[in-house]
């Protein structure tokens, strides 16, 4: 029995497909922007994190969520540390070529730390990691990250929240209810 490469589009029309992934992605998302609007706070990391943390199934969405948070909080702690240990030497910050031996041995710290609790954390924890590190002010870096991680870990539970809710095999039923229906109506107006 030959195994079907995931790679390979299942779609094989030439026009675009949105599939049930893209519809609870979508929702998940629109979710945490309309939750954050009602709180009046910014939603960008909230629907990033629920983007990222959107999978094919529950399992997915762990692993995929899971990367994105462990990575989040790995590299915010990480980045608070190091940046806190640059301003002992550079009190006004900036980007002193000094900054990059921290990220150095941050990107190493980083990856032995993922190793130990989450492998996919790098990749989101390096992004974390260097948004402190070169692009925060000296007086926001440690609410920049707490807040990063409080609003990844809200857009990764909110893509947990709808992958539960709306389980594949669930939503898979129902539109194959839906096509049925449809169908049915159609033959019955053409033959009326």
């Amino acid at each position: 029995m030959e195994e079907k490469n995931m790679a390979e589009p299942t779609n094989t029309s030439l026009l675009p497909h949105i599939g049930l992934r893209n519809l609870k992605t979508a929702i998940a998302a629109s979710l945490c922007a309309l939750i954050y609007e009602l709180i009046d706070r910014n939603p960008t990391f909230a629907c990033i994190g629920a983007i990222f943390g959107m999978g094919a199934d529950m399992e997915n969405s762990k692993l995929h969520g899971g990367n994105r948070l462990f990575g989040t909080v790995i590299g915010g702690f990480l980045g608070m540390i190091l940046f806190r240990f640059y301003l002992i030497f550079y009190p006004d910050g900036g980007n002193h070529p000094a900054l990059m031996i921290f990220l150095f041995i941050g990107v190493i710290i980083l990856i032995l730390l993922s190793q130990y609790f989450w492998v996919g954390a790098v990749q989101p924890g390096g992004v974390v990691l260097c948004i402190i590190l070169f692009n925060t002010p000296t007086d926001t870096y440690i609410s920049y990250a707490l807040n990063r991680m409080l609003d990844t870990g809200v857009g990764v539970v909110m893509a947990l929240a709808i992958n539960w809710l709306f389980p594949r095999e669930c939503l898979v039923r129902w539109r194959t209810a839906f096509k049925n229906k449809m169908k049915r109506g159609d033959s019955e107006q053409q033959t009326a």
